[in-house]
Order: C-alpha cells, then structure tokens, then sequence
C-alpha cells in the first residue's frame, strides 16, 4: 500500500474571518458598554439612594431585625400596612395629609373594627373609645354606645357660651372659678334640679339669683322650706285693699299720717299680699287679692 504524498500549496487555516470577526467584536464591544452603563447606573442609584452597609438602609430609611426607621419626613403615594407607628422619645409624630388621613384597624378576616379619619373634622368609629394619662395609665376618657365617661378631676368648659346639654346631666357638683359667674340656663324648656337626699345652692361671695318666666316653684314633699338671711325681702307685692269689717265688729284703726307700715298676709290659695297694718291684723280671705288671684 503506498500513500500520496499532499501537495505542498495546500493551507489550512483555523480562525473566524471576514463578516463573522466583525460580528463577534461589535458582540464584544456591545456587552463591554452594557456592563460600563450598569456599573454606572449601580454607583448612581447607590449615590442617589444613599444606600449604606454601616448603616444598615438607605438615606433616611434603617432596616433592622425590629422593623424599620424613617428619619426626617417621608412620603407614601399608596396604602402603608404596618403593625405600629411610633415616634422617637424626644420628638412628635406628625401624619400630614393633602387631603385626609384615615387610619383603619382590621381583624383576622379582614373586616374593619375601627376607624379614624378626619381633615377638618375628625371621627373615630369602633366599639370603644379611650384616652388615658400618661403618667399613671389612667382612663381621662370613654365612650360607647352606652355612656360617655370623664375620669379628670375637674371638667372645664372654655368657650364664651359655656356648655349646652340636650338631656339630663349626672354629676355631684357644679362650680364655676373663682373669678366667673355660674349660670344655669333654659332657654326654651323647664330647669329642673333634683336629688334623692337634697339639693344644695351656694354662692359664698356673691349674689344668688333664680328667676323663670313664668311659675317658680320651691317644693319639699317630707321636709320644710326654709329662708334663712339676715334680710329677707319680698319685693314687688300687691297691695290690697283694706274692706271695712260688717257692723257690729270692730274695725282696727287706721295707721297714722305718713306712716307706711304693712303687714304680709296669706290668701287660702297661697298668694301673698301686703295689707295696711294696724294696732291688729288686716288680713282678709275676701281681700280683693286673693278674690281675683
């Protein structure tokens, strides 16, 4: 067996030329660029970000194994679902809205338990509603459906028309400051005040004026009325008319010239009148007072 010899023009040559070598350095050339835009990018958005291993966040934002902290103001342009909100021991928490701010409490199936929203009226929807001390945890105050309980000791009312109820209040005491009037007032309907072991009025430094348009009454159905005063007037009383007594019973005399002494009488239906006193009673049932009272 004899083997040919290979000519020796015949060249093999290993390698990519011509369309295909333009093709794999432009392919070269691209993914070098693309690597130089990310590392950019990348150093770009770390600078913009502020992102920091020492740290542990990015800028204002800290992550941690408890939650997260935000430092400074920040923004949220949709819903946040946290667990809790809370402020540094030294500054305020402020919760800013454009439009409203609406703080929704959810249970396990999802459905909503309580509610606070406002903008410029703010409403608290939930079961019960609760504010407490600071200082001792202290209940200051409630409300429910039921009734709506203040635990302070004192409950001021400010405002220049002071406080209007549209039912019946409970409470011990009424007082007003040192330096203010205390004034009870019906405009439109009866004021009523009642107790089961006594109602007591007091004006230590001042006047005490009741007054009503149309019938006061001072009732007592076990006890006794009683006035007690240095003085005790009764202004603006009628003045009746003394009628001569039918012959045969003597008449007290007249009181003297200039002298404007009368005596307080009683009429059957309780109507008081002044009558012209004398050396006796004036007095009269049939006095024209209490005919026409």
């Amino acid at each position: 067996m004899t083997i040919a010899p290979v000519p020796n023009d015949v060249i093999y040559t290993v390698g990519l030329y011509g369309w295909r070598k333009r093709c794999l350095y432009f392919l070269l050339l691209l993914f070098l660029v693309t690597m130089i835009v990310n590392l950019a990018l990348t150093v770009w958005i770390i600078k913009v970000m502020n992102l920091s291993t020492v740290r542990g966040g990015m800028g204002n934002l800290q992550l941690s194994q408890d939650g997260i902290r935000l430092e400074g103001f920040s923004e949220f342009l949709l819903p946040l679902y946290v667990k809790e909100i809370r402020s540094r021991r030294d500054s305020a928490l402020v919760l800013r809205s454009e439009r409203n701010v609406t703080l929704n409490v959810r249970n396990s199936q999802g459905h909503l338990t309580g509610q606070l929203t406002g903008r410029t009226l703010w409403k608290a929807q939930c079961r019960r509603l609760e504010v407490r001390s600071r200082a001792d945890g202290q209940p200051l105050f409630s409300a429910d459906a039921d009734e709506i309980r203040i635990g302070t000791r004192t409950f001021t009312v400010t405002g220049s028309e002071g406080a209007v109820f549209r039912h019946s209040v409970e409470t011990p005491l009424i007082q007003s400051s040192a330096s203010e009037e205390l004034k009870l007032e019906s405009p439109t309907r009866t004021l009523t005040m009642g107790a089961p072991r006594g109602v007591e009025v007091t004006s230590a430094h001042g006047a005490l004026t009741v007054g009503g348009r149309k019938d006061l009454q001072l009732q007592s159905t076990e006890g006794e009325i009683i006035l007690d005063a240095a003085t005790v007037r009764l202004a603006s009383l009628p003045l009746g008319v003394f009628a001569p007594e039918p012959p045969g019973r003597a008449s007290p005399p007249p009181p003297p010239a200039g002298q404007a002494t009368y005596e307080v009488c009683v009429c059957p239906s309780g109507k008081l009148y002044l009558s012209p006193a004398a050396s006796s009673s004036t007095c009269q049932a049939v006095s024209n007072i209490c005919l026409w009272s």
